[in-house]
């Protein structure tokens, strides 16, 4: 349960950083310019942290994904 709230503290923290400096960023142009870039700074913030955490993520090693290959066995029953 601490992990799942701790990963999701941890997405937020990625999503406000990312909304914040989409705002800023916007905010040299205009105020709508503001609104908008924070908006998709946050998204972009909260992908890039859901792809970090995932098990299947950006940086993920690969070491899982080997394990359960079973080198074809289904495919070849299946056939």
């Amino acid at each position: 349960m601490g992990s799942r709230i701790r990963n999701a503290v941890n997405r937020a923290k990625y999503a406000a950083v990312g909304a914040a400096v989409g705002a800023a960023v916007g905010g040299l142009w205009s105020r709508n310019a503001a609104s908008t870039g924070g908006a998709l700074g946050g998204l972009a913030g909260a992908t890039l942290a859901e792809l970090k955490s995932g098990a299947d993520g950006l940086f993920a090693d690969g070491a899982d994904a080997d394990a359960d290959d079973d080198g074809g066995a289904e495919a070849d029953a299946a056939a």
